[in-house]
Order: C-alpha cells, then sequence, then structure tokens
C-alpha cells in the first residue's frame, strides 16, 4: 500500500454549507488521518493522509461536497507523509479552528 499525503484549498461556496462536517465524514468513512478548518477569506483548507486510493477518492468527495457546496475549484498540493506516530497524524480526522498566529 501505497501512502499519500495532500493539502487541499477548497474555493467556492464552502463556508456555512456543512463542508467541513462533509470532509470529516468522508475522511473518517475511508480511514484518512488529517484537518479542516474555515480559512477568514471564506475557503476551506485541510491535509489528509492514507492509501493513495483512499486519498485520491477522497479528494474527488471534496470537489463534489455537500448537496449546498458549490465548489468552484479545488487545489491540492502533495506533502511529505508522516509517521503514523505523529502528533499531528495520530487523532483521526479532526476540525481545527483558524489560528492567523502563525503557531
Amino acid at each position: 500500500m501505497t501512502t499519500k499525503r495532500v493539502h487541499f484549498l477548497a474555493h467556492g461556496k464552502v463556508q456555512g454549507v456543512f463542508y467541513r462536517k462533509y470532509a470529516i465524514e468522508r475522511a473518517t468513512a475511508r480511514g484518512l488521518t488529517g484537518w479542516v478548518q474555515n480559512l477568514p477569506n471564506g475557503k476551506v483548507e485541510g491535509e489528509a493522509q492514507g492509501s493513495e486510493s483512499e486519498v485520491e477518492g477522497f479528494l474527488k468527495d471534496l470537489d463534489r461536497g455537500p448537496p449546498m457546496a458549490q465548489v468552484v475549484r479545488l487545489d491540492r498540493t502533495e506533502r511529505e507523509v508522516l509517521p503514523v506516530e505523529s502528533e499531528e497524524q495520530g487523532g483521526g480526522f479532526v476540525k481545527r479552528r483558524y489560528n492567523d498566529s502563525g503557531t
């Protein structure tokens, strides 16, 4: 099994439409780890890690979005795979609060 980690940035009507909840549900169903958060500019960003096929399926899920969302673009960037025991990846797939302090 090849492991893959991606950062994603969703553009469009993705806040106030349960997009983060949808991302968490889809990621959990696919056995992925990572996080998702709203940004002040109206976009949603996150990272996901897991088997390559499940990450690719997850990105397709995000591109569709939940019924009320209107995803106009989904940017994705591959990242270095984190060890499973990494603190950032150890807690399943979680919702984060945006923190612009850089910490």
